[in-house]
């Protein structure tokens, strides 16, 4: 193959991220479905794991479990409380 041949499947790729349309691609869809997963799945799991490891901590006599169990609940209030603060900054951005 010549040297056209392998610039050819570069080329379709940049244009298709430059011009989404042609990819028949919706960024906005994508970026929403990856924002949904993201808060309704990971960020809750995050929080549990957190609370669990600080609740660990806690019965393990660990000195500094007073600031587990805070940053745990400062997460988890986070994490819970996402939907709630990503609507609140797409309002103050619209």
């Amino acid at each position: 193959m010549n040297n056209k041949a392998y610039l050819a499947i570069p080329i379709a790729l940049v244009v298709s991220m430059l011009i989404p349309e042609l990819a028949m691609a919706s960024v906005e869809s994508t970026l929403a479905a990856i924002q949904t997963k993201f808060i309704s799945t990971i960020l809750p799991l995050c929080a549990i794991l957190g609370l669990v490891f600080a609740a660990f901590s806690f019965f393990m006599g660990n000195p500094s479990a007073r600031a587990h169990v805070f940053l745990a609940i400062v997460g988890a209030a986070i994490g819970f409380g996402a939907p709630s603060i990503v609507a609140f900054v797409r309002g103050l951005v619209q």
